[in-house]
């Protein structure tokens, strides 16, 4: 059974799409920890992060590198941090957060909203600077 992750990625599930390469994919979280909030996918359904294949797994690591210099170009931030924790939904994920403080790291936080009109600014944003980044 597909997963929300291949469904989103099948465009079944509308997103906000960040990037997408031939085999990877990234969209907004619709619940952030922090504005920005972004989860890079492999396009290949494997659970756990570490049953990828080497060549899929350090694949998905470069992508989110890029993914977070274009995030941190488009959204005001500290850092982007990096979690993978990978219980949520049964397909390998990892989430990049932009935050001013680390606390906003915490997957445990509350998470925020942020308004349709902001996720398709962001989106939009971060699209044309990953796609000048390639």
């Amino acid at each position: 059974m597909a997963t929300i992750f291949s469904k989103i990625i099948a465009g079944e599930i509308p997103c906000y799409k960040i990037a997408e390469t031939e085999d990877f994919f990234a969209f907004l979280d619709i619940n952030p920890l922090a504005k920005g909030h972004t989860l890079c996918v492999p396009k290949k359904e494997i659970d756990y992060i570490y049953d990828l294949d080497d060549n899929t797994l350090s694949g998905l690591h470069l992508f989110a590198k890029k993914v977070a210099l274009a995030l941190e170009k488009c959204i005001e931030c500290k850092r982007v941090g990096v979690l993978v924790i990978g219980t949520e939904v049964p397909h390998a994920h990892v989430h990049l957060i932009p935050f001013q403080q680390e606390v906003q790291m915490a997957i445990t936080s509350p998470r925020g909203k942020v308004s349709q009109e902001e996720m398709i600014e962001i989106s939009t944003k971060v699209q044309a600077v990953f796609a000048e980044m390639n």
